[in-house]
């Protein structure tokens, strides 16, 4: 291990620090790991990072910038905006698929510390409350971009958790949930 080479740039640290919380949970996400990870020594970490908190609030908002890019891809796409939004809806459920815990970070409520700061989160909120907005009317952008947040997040949480065990479709739920939402929102 190298003390801190130029080459191992913040960036590399937060994502191994992400690979380390989605493979191992956050009690995997240590200052010693993450500079095992990108080979160099643990106090040498501490010239790219703060501490562990702030790694940790690093990685949430790497995964809120991340879901941001996702959801302003399809933002300006063909299709109407109930389309979009569905498509914005497949592209969150995407993400916490294969980023389940880094997106918790993001919304799980782990404390003010970890959480992505303010112009970090409002930045990667922007595209989906544009859309809410086409959908549901410049006054109802905000609370229509949190209810397809909260119905996201909800439904991908219990998703991963194995909550749905009665049997059925769950992509059929997601669809049918998606689409009455997207449909609610736009009755004005």
């Amino acid at each position: 291990m190298s003390p801190a080479p130029a080459r191992t740039s913040r960036d590399a640290v937060v994502r191994a620090a992400r690979a380390l919380l989605e493979e191992g949970g956050i009690d995997a996400v240590t200052m010693g790991a993450v500079a095992v990870a990108v080979g160099i020594r643990g106090p040498s970490l501490y010239k790219r990072v703060r501490d562990r908190d702030a790694l940790l609030s690093l990685v949430a908002e790497a995964a809120a910038a991340e879901l941001g890019d996702a959801v302003g891809a399809v933002v300006g796409g063909p299709g109407d905006a109930e389309q979009r939004v569905v498509l914005a809806a497949d592209a969150f459920r995407d993400l916490a698929g294969r980023s389940p815990r880094s997106m918790a970070l993001v919304f799980a409520g782990l404390g003010a510390d970890l959480q992505p700061a303010v112009d970090v989160a409002a930045a990667a909120a922007r595209p989906l409350v544009e859309l809410a907005g086409e959908l549901a009317g410049p006054d109802r952008a905000l609370p229509a971009a949190r209810a397809l947040t909260a119905f996201a997040w909800g439904f991908t949480t219990m998703e991963h958790a194995g909550a749905f065990r009665l049997g059925g479709d769950v992509d059929e739920a997601w669809r049918t949930g998606v689409a009455a939402l997207a449909r609610g929102l736009a009755a004005r």
